[in-house]
């Protein structure tokens, strides 16, 4: 029997095209099922067969856990000080084996182990296909439509097949088996049985890629595509650089009478695009990438990484979009959120800024307005500037001599550690159970201490709005903390 066994796995093996020991692995599965079986209970065996004679031995082994767990499956765990009376060196996680007698290959054995055989042949074909398929570096799957699955279409390519979930496709859009489709590779799930390449055609990796296909001088590498963003089946916005100045990187990727453009936009059901000069700057990246609205002026807050945004009342509607779509694409695709607004709102929300830090200034250094305004027209928006900005720059402000500048900064470090002290003793207060929230951090904690927050209960309490306002969080981040602070009230 074991030389038939032999002739078996090489015959297998040939036929197949697979190796000698994924067969053998097959082989060793059937036999070591067939073995749990007669065995009965939730045992763990493990079969050897010898590549070289046939021969093949039968374990029955015992997998050795730590002595808090406790024996989950009795048939198969073994305790840790147990094992050690065995084995003196054994480690938790290792195996304790012992040999049993072997079930022969008979008849039924055989019809088993076919099974297994056939599955595991199966298996290792559809890898190897896989494998050979994604050695050839493709980033875009084609192939038709073969049926669909749960609301989900599988695409088949030769014999490798893709699933694009609905998700992942593009609105309204309506495909049919026997239809040619075009998607992008988001990735590979071995985790799942059957079609394991993940397809997509509302990413913006597809669009970027059929773009790369249409202007061969971006696989040339003259131009190079930096970002793109989409709403799928409506609008996108991509950002284009030239690396030679003799290529203009817009017109390039529109082409002849639009003709490339064109053929990315009915690709993707008329999905119309953008294309937005990269800039270094960000500020002149997202003038560009708010197009074709007209801006007015910009201001850059470094610290939130934010813009707002003025423009004027005719340009409004155009710069936010329907829906809000021009500036959401813009955002995503600049990295930065921004903010539209009018001259009037925009002089507004710098009134009312230059206000609270007026009142800062008038407070905690003791001066009147006028010093104040003074020091604001100078760019000086914190009491840290005040203190820590080198004297020369200060000194260069033409209302001030060198006794003014040194009081004004003795008094702003003053402030500043006066306003530390009451911090930390305001962090004191802050009780053990909102201190151990999974989430805040010591930054945080004085935040809320700051806006009278000191218990877990407190926190749970506010509004999505109140958290933002006290800590500068955006409203999804606000939103899971407070439901993080509000488990003990459903677990108690």
């Amino acid at each position: 029997m074991n030389r038939e066994l032999l002739m078996l796995v090489d015959a297998i093996s040939r036929e197949k095209s697979v190796e000698r020991d994924v067969v053998f692995g097959a082989v060793e599965a059937a036999l070591a099922s067939a073995t749990k079986k007669l065995h009965g209970g939730e045992v763990d065996i493990r079969v050897q067969i010898d590549r070289e004679t046939g021969e093949y031995e039968t374990f029955r082994r015992w997998h050795v856990v730590p002595d808090e767990a406790g024996l989950q499956i009795p048939d198969a765990e073994i305790l840790f000080f147990e094992a050690k009376e065995q084995i003196g060196d054994i480690e938790v996680d290792d195996h304790i084996e012992e040999p049993i007698e072997s079930v022969p290959i008979g008849r039924i054995g055989a019809q088993a182990a076919k099974q297994v055989i056939l599955q595991k042949i199966r298996d290792a074909e559809r890898e190897q296909l896989l494998n050979d398929f994604l050695a050839r570096g493709e980033k875009i799957f084609v192939g038709t439509v073969k049926r669909l699955d749960k609301g989900d279409i599988i695409v088949e390519s030769g014999r490798v097949e893709g699933r694009l979930k609905r998700s992942e496709m593009i609105p309204k859009e309506n495909l049919r088996t026997g239809d040619r489709v075009r998607a992008f590779i988001a990735g590979v799930d071995p985790t799942v049985r059957g079609p394991q390449i993940m397809l997509s055609r509302s990413a913006p990796g597809f669009m970027i890629e059929l773009f790369a296909q249409e202007v061969p001088e971006i696989e040339q590498g003259l131009l190079e595509i930096k970002s793109c963003a989409r709403d799928p089946g409506s609008r996108a916005k991509i950002a284009v650089v030239s690396h030679d100045k003799r290529v203009d990187p817009i017109g390039t990727c529109v082409g002849v009478r639009g003709s490339r453009v064109n053929a990315v936009t009915n690709e993707l059901a008329g999905e119309r695009v953008d294309i937005v000069l990269w800039s270094e700057d960000p500020a002149q990246f997202v003038i560009g990438a708010l197009a074709p609205a007209n801006v007015q002026s910009i201001v850059v807050n470094e610290e939130p990484h934010a813009m707002d945004v003025v423009v004027d009342e005719e340009n409004l509607a155009i710069s936010i979009g329907r829906g809000g779509q021009n500036v959401r694409l813009a955002s995503e695709l600049t990295g930065w959120r921004i903010n539209i607004m009018t001259a009037e709102e925009s002089q507004a929300k710098q009134a009312a800024e230059s206000d609270v830090i007026r009142k800062l200034f008038v407070e905690k250094l003791d001066v009147d307005e006028e010093v104040a305004e003074i020091l604001i027209a100078e760019g000086f928006t914190s009491l840290e500037e005040v203190a820590y900005v080198p004297m020369q720059e200060m000194l260069e402000i033409e209302s001030f001599d060198e006794d003014t500048v040194t009081e004004l900064r003795t008094r702003a470090k003053d402030a500043l550690l006066t306003m530390e002290i009451a911090r930390e003793e305001s962090v004191e207060e802050v009780s053990q159970d909102l201190r151990d929230l999974e989430g805040l951090n010591p930054d945080l904690i004085a935040k809320l201490a700051g806006g009278g927050v000191h218990t877990r209960d407190d926190l749970a309490d506010l509004a999505v709005d109140e958290l933002t306002e006290i800590t500068g969080m955006d409203a999804d981040q606000a939103k899971a903390l407070i439901m993080k602070a509000r488990e003990h009230w459903f677990t108690a």
